[in-house]
């Protein structure tokens, strides 16, 4: 009798063994790679139990593969940080792992320090959120619930010569001029607003679903060119205002995630980074950090005649003059506009 007991044991351990499914699937992902490198992919069943499909995803887009492991050109997938998802088909089962990897730079941004040129009155109750050279004035965009406002300014002067108050309910932030009309960006309410040029009178509204929130504000070949805070540089039809694609702002080394006022010079993006006395020059078509401009010394100016709120008052405001080829920029309750020249070094 025991011996059948031991032998029913026995058969019944192998049994449970036999109809273990338990499956151990691991995605493996290049974590960190440059764009002239390679990304590669691979899953596996760690008790290499047999599996009846896999299908391989980058940013939603199916990548077709044969095979358990793939080794791709990261060229193919642009600078940033992409998205790797796996669907994995086995016995009766189907299972989805995620991962990512990032894409960087192959070259070092080049540096770029200043010399001042000019420098101008600036209201120091003005907290800078856009910033924009047209037809021989400066528009400028305040921010903070109850305080924000849109300007038309006289540079020499720093005159306020036009003015109105965006609804309290609102945290206004950048801007910019096309086709004689103000489009102005909220911070989080996901809307802007559109009001003519001549008159400040309001004449539409617009939404933003995709981006995060409305930081800065640019414009070319109409599109609108939009920052939300992140490392994302958007683009935006200019005539719908619907935003189409992004860019990832990446040097050779690290993301630049807190990306805020924008102007396009050049063809190249500038943009202020938050909360840093630095403006990075970005390549529109990639997303590529060709330059950073060390803006310290416009600090410690500054520092020179106001006390400087720390991580408020920061350096905000990028405006060019085209036809005289003039640089300006600006902090947030700065009592300065800096018209500047850049040299590479």
């Amino acid at each position: 009798m025991k011996k059948i007991a031991f032998f029913t044991a026995t058969l019944m351990i192998l049994f449970l063994i036999s109809c273990d499914d338990t499956y151990n699937l691991k995605l493996a992902v290049t974590k960190k790679t440059t764009l002239n490198g390679k990304v590669t992919l691979s899953l596996k069943e760690e008790n290499n139990k047999p599996l009846d499909k896999i299908q391989f995803f980058i940013d939603g887009k199916e990548i077709a593969s044969k095979e358990n492991a793939l080794s791709l050109k990261a060229s193919d997938f642009g600078i940033g940080k992409h998205t790797v998802s796996v669907l994995v088909f086995y016995p009766g089962k189907t299972k989805k792992l995620n991962n990512s990897f990032e894409v960087f730079a192959d070259k070092k941004p080049d540096i770029y320090t200043y010399e001042i040129v000019n420098s101008y009155p600036h209201d120091t109750k003005a907290y800078t959120q856009g910033l924009e050279y047209y037809n021989g004035y400066l528009y400028e965009t305040t921010g903070r619930k109850g305080q924000s406002t849109l300007r038309k300014v006289a540079i020499k002067t720093g005159k306020v010569l036009q003015k109105i108050d965006l609804d309290k309910q609102y945290f206004g932030e950048g801007m910019t001029i096309l086709n004689d009309k103000i489009y102005w960006l909220t911070w989080q309410a996901k809307k802007g607003f559109i009001y003519d040029l001549n008159t400040f009178k309001q004449i539409g509204e617009f939404d933003y679903n995709k981006s995060k929130e409305g930081w800065g504000l640019t414009n070319h070949n109409n599109e609108f060119i939009k920052s939300d805070g992140t490392n994302k540089i958007w683009f935006l039809e200019a005539e719908t205002q619907k935003e189409k694609r992004f860019i990832q702002g990446y040097t050779n080394k690290v993301s630049l995630k807190s990306l805020n006022e924008l102007e396009f010079i050049n063809g190249k993006i500038y943009a202020n980074y938050w909360q840093k006395p630095l403006i990075a020059i970005i390549n529109p078509e990639n997303g590529i950090v060709e330059g950073i401009v060390n803006l310290t010394g416009l600090v410690k100016e500054m520092e020179k005649t106001q006390t400087l709120q720390d991580q408020d008052d920061v350096l905000n405001g990028i405006a060019y003059d085209k036809t005289n080829d003039r640089l300006f920029v600006t902090g947030k309750n700065w009592g300065k506009l800096f018209e500047i020249k850049l040299i590479k070094k």
